[in-house]
């Protein structure tokens, strides 16, 4: 875990759930982009969007050399951490990163959850993920609802991610290629 400054504000990347559901207070928010990581439906929500019994799939970061993730950064107080940690407490960890923005970069940290810990799931089938997200739910609601909801953000953003949108298009039972014609 990255420990933070005391007193001094820290920029946080979101690139999930972050980006359309902020429940933590800000200093000033603004979309951001890093370096070497890709996006994945990769981790288990047994405590947001799934259940022990039958875990959702939720967003995580794998390393990726050459590609970039785009996200929305946010510059927190040090004590929204505390909120923070306790919403990602699921397999995340502080990572430090570099985050660009339009006309430099800063440093900053993103919640990663490692291929080591106990909820990551890894890769699957998308006929596999996709029925695993339209059946499970959790205290922070549906599974469905959390990828349509970052698709809808992204979109909103300019951001096309390619794993969402297919991932996206299989939840609602289309080819990705029509939500995102090529």
């Amino acid at each position: 875990m990255i420990h933070l400054h005391p007193t001094q504000p820290t920029w946080v990347f979101g690139y999930g759930s972050l980006i359309w559901k902020q429940d933590f207070p800000y200093i000033e928010a603004r979309p951001g982009r890093i370096t070497g990581w890709a996006r994945r439906f990769w981790q288990g929500s047994h405590d947001h969007r799934g259940t022990e019994e039958d875990p959702g799939r939720v967003v995580t970061l794998v390393a990726a050399p050459g590609e970039h993730c785009d996200g929305r950064a946010f510059l927190v107080e040090p004590e929204v951490f505390e909120h923070l940690d306790h919403r990602e407490k699921n397999g995340y960890e502080r990572v430090a990163v570099e985050i660009a923005f339009e006309g430099g970069s800063v440093d900053g940290v993103v919640y990663r959850a490692s291929e080591s810990n106990e909820a990551f799931l890894g890769p699957a089938p998308m006929e596999e993920i996709a029925k695993q997200m339209n059946r499970c739910v959790g205290p922070s609601g549906s599974n469905r609802e959390y990828v349509v909801e970052l698709a809808r953000a992204l979109r909103g953003m300019g951001v096309l991610d390619g794993h969402v949108a297919e991932v996206e298009g299989w939840v609602l039972g289309l080819e990705w290629r029509h939500i995102y014609p090529i």
